[in-house]
């Protein structure tokens, strides 16, 4: 029974122009090899699978060949080149550092380099995960690696340069080895399959090329696992089998539900989806990678971005034209948000269905619009007001009605009275005549108490910023006779006192706050604008707790039913209060010169 060789052994590169996907580096390194610009150490670094130890072989193999060709590549017929490939070569030394890490292993190489070689012109020394090194091994080492014999070459490999001191850094030359790309590893695989006599599918190779995120070892080790399953027919279906991947029929099916608003079947699919033994996690970030895909096929700029193979793009691009680029955009903000939130929610499953049916209501304005459209006959009813024809009508009329007939009670609806129709007034009773009724103040002022915000902030408390919203209450008052009495100041500095004098005389809670304030100060008047000027939040709070009912006896007293109280703290009241023993003396001399001759005459003094 013949031995079975691994693809990742039996193809392995043997020549530069083999190397697939990495043609920067080992075109530079073919330079230098042809122009003897040869370094003394260099250091190849980049992720798995890359290329990183094949290069440093091929480079140790070109450099002691014999007879290299016209492209400098190895000739594989000298005596060097032979030895090489039968593992035979004294010329090249490799050094695994994850098992050789210590100083030691460092001495007994550095006692190795001030041999000559015994064929060809150079030693190369591999050091394979250098960054496994030791601190006091890679100090060991900084003296050699500077100044090496002149037949040593030093090749370090590495898949976390961030872990190697700095000091080694500097003595060498950098390659940065990249992800290979899709196609790259999909030709390569087809390349490879022709040379089994396998037949495979285009499609197969991309989602093979696609699962190994750039390392060509992992591709064709999942190529050998695909073909020991399949045989020598291996198809897109066998490929996803094995690899335990989602079908792209999945997302395109899932997206063709999303356009169509068909929340019940998407759930469904999703359903599907977790009985196979798919992750939701992975589920959601394949979808938000199909939507990125669509909406890159949208424009013949982009498409290329889509490492597919011709059959699946074929597919993208169709669907690209039935999907909004508004609604790709805000249904790939979605995937991403439930992605990023997936980890720490405690229902996963539930996290995705409402990103799922939030994504099926993009196109049908929003999941709250779906859910009322289900709901026939319901509305939501906000901002309920009267309107203009319910509370006013002409300046000789009165809004207080009866109405006739009673047909309906109220509709309640977010904790508001909605009157049926039949309910309001059409044609209300004429008091052209009427004289105004009587205020009673005892029985209106501070009727309604609002509790202020406990976190209300220091800012809060020392805005002045003018209170003119009127309630709706105030409103339904403020919609009787129309008034335009002009007054004087006299006329409202008595219908003032009188106003005082009523509140003070009820004693209801909050009324010194507002007495104080109206006994410091007269409103400043501006036409039919009084502004009052208060010292703090509290009096600016119990003032409009009072104010609409101010509004009524002083429109109503002063026969002008424009009259209106701007409530707003004074900033010149807000200085700094007096702390200290002689900050509050000289306040008190402020007040009181007097004060200060009592001092001197009785000779006193702060403690």
């Amino acid at each position: 029974m013949e031995n079975f060789v691994v693809s990742a052994r039996k193809y392995r590169p043997a020549t530069f122009d083999t190397v697939v996907g990495q043609q920067s580096i080992t075109n530079t390194l073919k330079n230098a090899i042809k122009t003897g610009h040869l370094a003394q150490a260099f250091l190849f670094c980049g992720p798995r699978g890359v290329g990183k130890t094949t290069c440093a072989r091929i480079l140790a193999k070109t450099i002691n060949c014999f007879d290299r060709t016209a492209s400098t590549e190895a000739c594989d017929k000298c005596e060097s080149c032979k030895s090489f490939n039968e593992g035979q070569s004294l010329n090249v030394y490799e050094l695994d550092a994850a098992s050789n890490n210590s100083v030691d292993d460092i001495r007994n190489l550095v006692d190795q380099v001030r041999f000559a070689p015994q064929l060809g012109s150079h030693r190369v020394y591999i050091i394979d995960e250098v960054h496994m090194l030791s601190t006091s091994a890679f100090n060991a080492f900084l003296k050699t690696l500077e100044e090496p014999p002149k037949h040593a070459i030093f090749i370090l490999a590495t898949t976390e340069k961030h872990k190697i001191i700095p000091t080694i850094l500097s003595r060498c030359q950098i390659f940065d080895f990249n992800r290979i790309q899709v196609e790259d590893i999909a030709h390569h695989l087809g390349s490879i399959a022709e040379k089994e006599e396998i037949k495979a599918e285009q499609d197969a190779l991309h989602i093979i090329a696609q699962k190994a995120d750039g390392a060509l070892r992992d591709a064709l080790s999942m190529f050998d696992q695909i073909v020991s399953f399949s045989g020598s027919n291996m198809t897109y279906a066998h490929v996803i089998d094995n690899l335990n991947i989602l079908d792209y029929d999945y997302y395109f099916k899932v997206t063709e539900m999303l356009l169509g608003n068909k929340i019940p079947d998407v759930l469904m699919v999703y359903n599907d989806v977790l009985n196979k033994g798919f992750d939701g996690h992975n589920f959601i970030v394949g979808l938000a990678e199909h939507l990125r895909n669509l909406l890159v096929s949208k424009d013949p700029i982009t498409v290329q971005l889509l490492e597919v193979g011709a059959s699946i793009k074929e597919k993208y691009l169709e669907q690209s034209k039935a999907a909004d680029g508004h609604f790709l955009m805000q249904a790939i903000q979605l995937a991403n948000q439930a992605d990023l939130q997936y980890k720490a929610a405690k229902n996963q499953r539930l996290l995705i269905e409402l990103c799922l049916m939030q994504l099926c209501s993009i196109t049908n304005g929003g999941l709250d619009a779906t859910v009322q459209k289900k709901n026939d006959g319901f509305k939501v009813v906000d901002n309920l007001k009267p309107s203009k024809s319910a509370i006013s009508g002409n300046s000789t009329q009165a809004t207080s009605v009866t109405p006739q007939n009673a047909v309906a009670p109220p509709l309640k609806v977010n904790n508001s009275i909605v009157p049926p129709e039949s309910q309001i007034p059409t044609e209300p009773i004429n008091t052209h005549n009427a004289p105004p009724a009587p205020v009673k103040i005892g029985t209106t002022f501070g009727g309604k108490r609002k509790i202020p915000s406990v976190s209300a902030s220091l800012g809060s408390m020392l805005n002045d910023k003018p209170k003119v919203e009127e309630s709706e209450e105030e409103a339904q008052k403020a919609s009787g006779p129309k008034m335009s009495n002009e007054f004087s100041d006299e006329e409202l500095k008595a219908v003032w006192a009188e106003l005082m004098a009523e509140i003070e005389k009820e004693g209801k809670e909050g009324s010194s706050l507002v007495t104080s304030a109206m006994r410091e100060r007269m409103p400043k008047r501006e036409g039919n604008l009084l502004q009052m000027l208060v010292e703090n939040k509290s009096q600016e709070e119990e003032v409009m707790i009072f104010r609409p009912d101010m509004h009524e006896m002083m429109r109503q007293r002063l026969k002008n039913s424009e009259v209106t109280i701007v409530v707003s703290i004074n900033r010149d009241l807000t200085e700094r209060k007096a702390y200290t023993d002689a900050e509050k003396f000289q306040k008190m001399i402020d007040r009181n010169p007097n004060l200060l001759d009592l001092k001197k005459k009785l000779d006193l003094d702060f403690i």
